[in-house]
C-alpha cells in the first residue's frame, strides 16, 4: 500500500510514569487529536488509582478512549482490543482528527500497528479454569517458567502478574499444538494500514525513572488505592485483579505482611515492569527515543516530539 494512502498514527510508548499521559494530551493539542489508551489493565472498569487512568484534569479536554469499559470479571485479549481500536481509529479520522496511542502495552500496539491477524482459536472453559485454580495456589511465575518451556519467546514479554494472557498462550498450544509466538508469525500475512510515528519516552539515568516510579506509588496511595484495592478483592476471579496495584496489597490486606512492605513490593514490581517495557519497546527501530532528563523540561521534550511528528507525516 503507497504510503500516502495509509492512515497517520501516532504512538506514545515508554515505561510507566515516564510522563506518556501528559506528552499524549500536548500532541493531541497540538494537532487535533484524540487519544486511544494502549494499556491492558485501563480497559477496566472501578480501578482507576491501580492501573493509573488519567484524570479529567489530566486529559484536558481531549478525548480518550478504551479506558474503563470491562468488567474486571471479563476476560481479555490483544484480538480484542485490536478490533476496538481500529474501529476507535476509524471514527477518530472520520471526524477530521488525528488517532494517538499512549500506553505501555507494547503487545497491543505492535499487533495494530503490525496489522497481526488473529485467528479463531478453540477454548477449554474448563482447562482455564484448571490453569487460573493453579495461578491462585501456585502463583502466576509458576505458569511462566512452564509457558517458557515450549514457547519462551511469549513467555519472555508477560509479565507472572499478567495471568489472563499466560493462561490463554497456554491454553492455545495445549489446544492447537501451535505456540502463540507462532501464530503470530502466520498472521503477519497483510500489510500495514498504518503510517504510524513512533515516540518513546526514556530516562538516561534509569534511577531518575525509578524515583518517578515510587513518587507515583505514594500519590497512589494518598489517592485511596489501598480502599480501590479491598474493593476489588471481593471480585473472586478476573483479569483485572491481576493489575500491578491491587496484587501487591492483598498480602497486607489478609494480614499478612505490614502495609509498609506491601507498598514497597509495590514499588519493586512496579519498576520490574518498567524495565521489561523498555527491553519490550527497545526491540522496534521505528522508536524514537527521547530522553526526558537530558531534555530537561517538558516543553523542550514537546517540541522535539512536535518536530518528529511534523517530519514523519509530512505536516
Amino acid at each position: 500500500m503507497p504510503i500516502q494512502e495509509k492512515i497517520p498514527v501516532i504512538a506514545v510508548v515508554g515505561p510507566t510514569a515516564s510522563g506518556k499521559t501528559g506528552l499524549g494530551v500536548r500532541l493531541a493539542k497540538r494537532f487535533a487529536g484524540e487519544v486511544v489508551s494502549a494499556d491492558s489493565m485501563q480497559v477496566y472498569r472501578g480501578m482507576p488509582i491501580g492501573t493509573a487512568q488519567p484524570t479529567q484534569e489530566e486529559m484536558e479536554g481531549i478525548p480518550h478512549h478504551l479506558m474503563g469499559f470491562l468488567d474486571p470479571q471479563e476476560q481479555f485479549s490483544v484480538a480484542r482490543w485490536c478490533q476496538l481500536a481500529e474501529q476507535c481509529i476509524r471514527d477518530i479520522r472520520e471526524r477530521g482528527n488525528l488517532p494517538i496511542l499512549v500506553g505501555g502495552t507494547g503487545l497491543y500496539i505492535s499487533s495494530l500497528l503490525d496489522n497481526i491477524r488473529f485467528v479463531d482459536s478453540p477454548a477449554d472453559p474448563e482447562l482455564r479454569r484448571r490453569l487460573n485454580r493453579r495461578a491462585q495456589e501456585e502463583g502466576g511465575q509458576a505458569l511462566l517458567d512452564e509457558l517458557a518451556q515450549y514457547d519462551p519467546e511469549t513467555a519472555a514479554t508477560l509479565h507472572p502478574n499478567n495471568v489472563g494472557r499466560i493462561v490463554r498462550a497456554m491454553e492455545m498450544y495445549r489446544l492447537t499444538g501451535v505456540t502463540m509466538s507462532e501464530q503470530r508469525l502466520r498472521s503477519r500475512e497483510q500489510p500495514s494500514p498504518y503510517h504510524p510515528v513512533i515516540i518513546g519516552i526514556c530516562y538516561k539515568d534509569r534511577q531518575k525513572l525509578y524515583d518517578r516510579i515510587n513518587t507515583r506509588v505514594d500519590q497512589m496511595m494518598e489517592q485511596g488505592l489501598l480502599e480501590e484495592a479491598k474493593a476489588a478483592m471481593k471480585v473472586e476471579e478476573g483479569c483485572g485483579l491481576q493489575a500491578i496495584g491491587h496484587k501487591e496489597l492483598f498480602p497486607y490486606i489478609k494480614g499478612e505482611i505490614s502495609l509498609e512492605e506491601a507498598v514497597e513490593h509495590l514499588k519493586q514490581s512496579t519498576r520490574r515492569y518498567a524495565k521489561r517495557q523498555l527491553t519490550w519497546f527497545r526491540r522496534d527501530e521505528r522508536v524514537h527515543w527521547l530522553e526526558a532528563d537530558r531534555l530537561g523540561n517538558t516543553d523542550v521534550l514537546c517540541k522535539k516530539a512536535y518536530e518528529l511528528v511534523e517530519k514523519g507525516l509530512g505536516l
